[in-house]
């Protein structure tokens, strides 16, 4: 899911994965007011920027999901303010230039019986292009997928130097 040069990438990485993914923070918070602010304020002074974020809440608590253009230096920060994270992979794909660039995700995922549990837009552009992080069942098959119906995956690196 590369395009040009850098189609031969090795995504193989410390964590056994060898398909380009980007990893998600989950942290659960009290749902009170300024508590999303703790959580953001952990960034500040550290060239640790949110990518993405999603909150979902409730009565008492609420979920907060981000991904970072730095996941290892992210995760220490969020470790260091005791923190209780949880760390998934997803994929994160351009979207391209079309009336119903979604309904092209979705339709091709359809296809190959991969499930979409969860999807938020990145609020940075890598390659100044709009892209969408997944969360998926399967999602070596998603990437596959993906690659093969001409779309482009977006990788850690790629979130790196984005403004």
């Amino acid at each position: 899911m590369s395009s040009g040069d850098q189609s031969s990438t090795d995504f193989a990485t410390m964590r056994g994965r060898d398909y380009p993914s980007i990893r998600q923070f989950t942290v659960f918070i009290e749902n009170r007011v300024g508590q999303l602010l703790e959580v953001v304020r952990r960034f500040e002074g550290s060239n640790v920027r949110i990518v993405a974020l999603t909150i979902s809440d409730s009565t008492e608590c609420a979920v907060v999901r981000f991904l970072l253009s730095d996941p290892e230096a992210g995760r220490e920060l969020l470790e260091r303010a005791g923190l209780a994270i949880i760390e998934s992979d997803l994929i994160a794909v351009e979207l391209p230039d079309t009336q119903q660039p979604l309904l092209q995700v979705c339709t091709a995922l359809l296809q190959a019986e991969v499930n979409i549990t969860q999807v938020y837009p990145l609020l940075s552009r890598p390659r100044n292009k709009p892209v969408v992080a997944l969360m998926v069942d399967n999602i070596e098959m998603a990437i596959d997928t993906l690659a093969d119906k001409g779309f482009v995956a977006i990788n850690e690196d790629d979130l790196k130097d984005i403004s």
